[in-house]
């Protein structure tokens, strides 16, 4: 229960970073499109070393320290990438949303309120960075999980204004923006709750959850955030904040792990 806990409160942590990003729409101030590009491409950085460095690498070595094999262990950690890769996807399919760049995806929204598409396509994004951070706790290591929750939670904070600036450029009040962005990353905890739990008490799943993780955060960046920082010329800009937060998140990663 206690590594429960401690996946439980460090995904709700990374979380409530979104709305600490968020808080400036509230008195007004906004940034321009080169910087969210920027500020986006440092987040894909921080989730692309985070995949690798605390949740593939500690996938791998947990799956060779249980079965003696560093063949299965990598064919376990590459199964668990596939499966997180199609999972994201089929929800991305499955549901109904709305990018605030690609526009509309998934099923057929019907009469559901735009705002909700947009609330639909943030949750499809954070959903899989709380499972992420849970499950970096599971089997009760906190030395893995510490930096992984850290870097989630830096990289949320820009991700939280430029969700809520987007907001407030479609026309939606400064509070409206905020509260949106804010219950966003009230999903993390959900997901950091499944995945922590499910590993800690199914114990040989942990490589495949470290690596499920993993390949859903990959598909996010891959899929949407890379995609959406090079669709408005600002391609170098937006290479250069991924570079600043892989480099970031994997001085973290040996630092704090």
């Amino acid at each position: 229960m206690e590594t429960i806990l401690w996946g439980f409160l460090a995904s709700l942590a990374a979380g409530l970073m979104t709305g600490v990003g968020a808080a400036p729409v509230l008195v007004g101030r906004t940034i321009d499109r080169l910087w969210t590009d920027r500020l986006l491409g440092f987040a894909a950085g921080v989730m692309l070393a985070a995949s690798f460095f605390s949740l593939l690498i500690p996938a791998i070595e947990a799956a060779e320290a249980r079965h003696g094999s560093a063949a299965l262990a990598a064919a376990i950690a590459a199964g668990g990438v596939v499966l997180g890769v199609a999972a994201t996807a089929g929800l991305n399919s499955v549901l109904p949303h709305e990018h605030f760049i690609a526009g509309p995806e998934g099923a057929d929204p019907g009469a559901m309120e735009r705002i909700w598409l947009f609330v639909l396509a943030i949750t499809i994004h954070n959903f899989p960075e709380g499972m992420a951070v849970g499950i970096g706790f599971g089997g009760g290591d906190i030395a893995n999980g510490v930096p992984l929750a850290v870097g989630i939670g830096l990289q949320n904070a820009p991700e939280g204004l430029a969700v809520a600036v987007a907001l407030a450029g479609l026309g939606y009040r400064r509070c409206t923006a905020f509260l949106v962005a804010f219950a966003t990353g009230l999903i993390e905890p959900v997901g950091g709750l499944i995945g922590v739990a499910a590993v800690t008490v199914a114990t040989p799943l942990l490589p495949w959850g470290l690596a499920f993780a993993a390949g859903a955060m990959i598909y996010v960046i891959s899929h949407e955030i890379i995609p959406e920082t090079h669709s408005h010329g600002h391609h170098a800009s937006a290479t250069a904040g991924l570079t600043v937060g892989l480099v970031l998140m994997m001085f973290l990663d040996v630092t704090l792990g």
